[in-house]
């Protein structure tokens, strides 16, 4: 696939609904297969129409212009970064920006040395292969890669037992771009191989507002600044739910309200979806209120905690309790979690004084 037909595969009609209910939650940063499609048709093309990021894009565009100057392949670059940031965006950038072929594959799906070799013998010279999850790449894979990204060699076993002989093959240059959700699972040799390594941050409220209006015109739409900064607002820093909220309000607008995307259509639309001024929704709020209600503010421990809301215990430390810890309504303690002042004072409770959520526990942890 090239970069070319990236923009190819991305072009779908802006402006066309694609289907989009696959389970995922409206605030998760995850996606699944049916929403990634309606994505595409918002994906920048290029670096310089990527928003937000500006220490990583600048690295980049710096790698970039050099190796282009030099007319040699770029260095291997690692992006890091909660999901929904923009880590496959820039991957796909990077590519388009090169005019280089992109081939793309993610950790879990490639299982086997041979899954990798078969991958790394058919790539061209000035390819990117972009790996996706690069930290549960299986362990014989990782240590094939090791080789392919120094000295751009694999070798190939042939035959079994005693007979068994190893077969160097010799790869042209090609750039690998890794994309982790969790870099501290990386190990210390892949990590070292990556000569650019750029760490994605969660977007301010004014990036995340220029992203919404970007996508609305990608999306053929008109709204009005004050709706997209409520939606900016709400989306916990990340273009992934921006994007998705846009896309409901947009809905909304068109079957409930006049068609106009301006602040009342935002703000009824994100009260359906039951996202409220803070980003929070319904999974967020029960369990700040089991956790305040039921046990007088915490601590508690997790599997306790999911009883009480009715998920299972992954559901709400992977996809509730990131958020409410990085803003303040969540503490994580030795004993299981508490509730944070801000907690308290979001549900319209008075936090009790002394208590294991008021905020002098705070300084203990």
């Amino acid at each position: 696939m090239t970069a070319d037909g990236i923009d190819g595969a991305d072009g779908i009609d802006a402006t066309a609904d694609a289907p989009e209910d696959d389970g995922t939650a409206l605030t998760s940063a995850t996606s699944g297969a049916l929403e990634r499609a309606a994505e595409a048709a918002l994906r920048p093309r290029r670096l310089a129409d990527f928003v937000g990021q500006e220490v990583v894009r600048e690295q980049l565009s710096l790698v970039l212009d050099a190796a282009q100057a030099r007319g040699r392949a770029p260095e291997h670059m690692l992006l890091s970064g909660p999901p929904g940031l923009g880590k496959t965006t820039l991957a796909m950038i990077i590519a388009a920006e090169l005019g280089a072929p992109l081939r793309i594959t993610s950790g879990p799906a490639v299982q086997h040395a041979g899954d990798l070799a078969a991958i790394l013998s058919s790539l061209e010279e000035g390819e990117v292969l972009f790996i996706d999850e690069i930290h549960r790449l299986a362990r014989p894979a990782e240590e094939m890669l090791y080789i392919a990204m120094e000295d751009f060699r694999v070798d190939v076993m042939v035959g079994k037992g005693v007979g068994a002989t190893s077969i160097p093959l010799e790869l042209p240059p090609f750039t690998v771009v890794g994309a982790t959700t969790r870099a501290g699972l990386l190990p210390a040799p892949l990590r070292d191989r990556f000569g650019v390594v750029g760490h994605l941050d969660y977007y301010r409220a004014e990036e995340l507002h220029r992203v919404v209006l970007r996508s609305a015109g990608e999306l053929g739409v008109d709204i009005q600044g004050g709706a997209a900064a409520e939606i900016a607002s709400r989306s916990r820093g990340t273009p992934r739910i921006a994007n998705r909220l846009l896309r409901r309000v947009r809905d909304w607008a068109q079957v409930r309200g006049t068609g106009d995307l301006d602040l009342d259509a935002a703000r009824a639309a994100l009260a359906m979806y039951e996202v409220d001024e803070r980003g929070l929704d319904r999974l967020d709020r029960a369990v700040l209120s089991a956790l305040c209600r039921r046990f007088a503010g915490g601590p508690v421990g997790l599997s306790t905690l999911a009883v009480a809301v009715g998920e299972e215990t992954e559901t709400v430390e992977t996809m509730v309790e990131p958020y409410l810890v990085r803003e303040g309504f969540l503490v994580r303690t030795p004993r299981g979690r508490a509730a944070a002042t801000a907690a308290w004072e979001h549900l319209g409770l008075e936090a009790p004084q002394g208590g294991s959520g008021a905020a002098p526990m705070l300084g203990r942890f």
